[in-house]
């Protein structure tokens, strides 16, 4: 059987104990850890390590000794409740073993989690898998989680009063994240959390998420954004120390001064315009971003583009300015030049 869209999520979650085998397969490691993780452990309930309810073969060790899955998955545990064998990084190599396991499979034994990489359609674990009237097949893709996903993640961190508002930054949040570090955000929320019953905030949210630009760049490109040239000096000085390059800084403010452009050119409105970009930006930040696109304009942030461009430029030559006060002085004109331009 394979697995198709929204079910495969939802099978992970609560696997069939009946069915003797998962093959779960796809080209990024960390998602298909995250769902064997998580499918392993819907299959054998708490503590299955301590018990030794859990078996683990690399999949190469099935190419040397061809027996040994099907040795562990008849034997009989000390501890009573289900049994899992998980078989990691399997490769065609050991589908002759997997195939005879699961040919002399019977209820009582225990299931067979296998995981793979990326398994073309010629590839002998699907082959063994997917036709196979009990077995199951899910294929990991590289789509990010959906709401219905988010959700079972909170509940499992104990967070269960979500308002849409937090709820559209989370899935937004989940798309700009790597699977893992999105995982872990939404635990570490649920421990800041933690015997607060207080509904979910998006400002909540975005003080704990990872930070995806350094700090005193996003502030310094925001002050020239808001026009705030008197707080520039000091932001350059702070920047200056840390080692940041002017191109660093340069490719920040292109990035933010094109985001904005995009917002206000949306007929949607900035709002809408925020909410489609990638990565999306989400919480007080959106907000910010919004009220910059609003005061702007979008032909006033054309001329920002260009100045940004012949910047970036400069800074590229072989011009001998002084690249940190080029820099500054195109921030300076940045945070100066007129406004409200539609």
């Amino acid at each position: 059987m394979i697995l198709k869209g929204a079910e495969i999520a939802r099978y992970l979650a609560r696997p069939d104990p009946t069915r003797p085998a998962l093959l779960i397969h796809g080209q990024d490691a960390m998602r298909v850890a995250l769902k064997r993780a998580e499918a392993v452990a819907a299959l054998t309930g708490p503590d299955a390590e301590a018990e030794m309810r859990l078996t683990r073969i690399p999949g190469a060790d099935l190419r040397k000794d061809a027996a040994i899955l099907l040795d562990e998955i008849k034997a009989v545990g000390f501890f009573p409740g289900p049994r899992v064998v998980l078989v990691d990084d399997a490769t065609d190599a050991a589908a002759p073993a997997i195939a005879a396991a699961l040919a002399d499979w019977a209820h009582g034994d225990a299931v067979i989690v296998v995981t793979a990489g990326t398994l073309t359609k010629a590839s002998a674990l699907r082959k063994l898998f997917e036709p196979h009237k009990a077995a199951v097949t899910a294929p990991i893709y590289d789509d990010p989680p959906g709401e219905e996903e988010i959700a079972r993640w909170l509940a499992d961190a104990g967070l269960r009063a979500v308002p849409p508002a937090a709820m559209r930054d989370l899935t937004a949040l989940a798309r700009a994240l790597d699977p893992g570090d999105f995982r872990q955000t939404v635990e570490k929320i649920g421990l800041y959390k933690y015997g607060d019953e207080t509904p979910l905030t998006p400002d909540e949210i975005a003080a704990l998420a990872p930070a995806t630009v350094d700090t005193d760049v996003d502030e310094l490109i925001n002050a020239a954004a808001e026009g705030r040239s008197d707080a520039l000096g000091p932001l350059m000085r702070r920047i200056e120390t840390q080692g940041i390059a002017p191109v660093t800084i340069c490719i920040a403010g292109l990035r933010h001064v094109r985001a904005l452009h995009a917002a206000a050119s949306d007929p949607g409105g900035a709002a809408a315009g925020l909410a489609r970009l990638r990565p999306p930006v989400f919480g007080p930040r959106r907000d910010r971003m919004a009220r910059q696109a609003q005061s702007w304009g979008m032909r006033a942030l054309e001329d920002a583009m260009h100045l940004m461009v012949d910047t970036d430029l400069t800074l590229r030559s072989r011009s001998r300015a002084p690249a940190m006060a080029v820099m500054e002085r195109a921030l300076i004109r940045l945070a100066m030049m007129p406004r409200g331009r539609r």
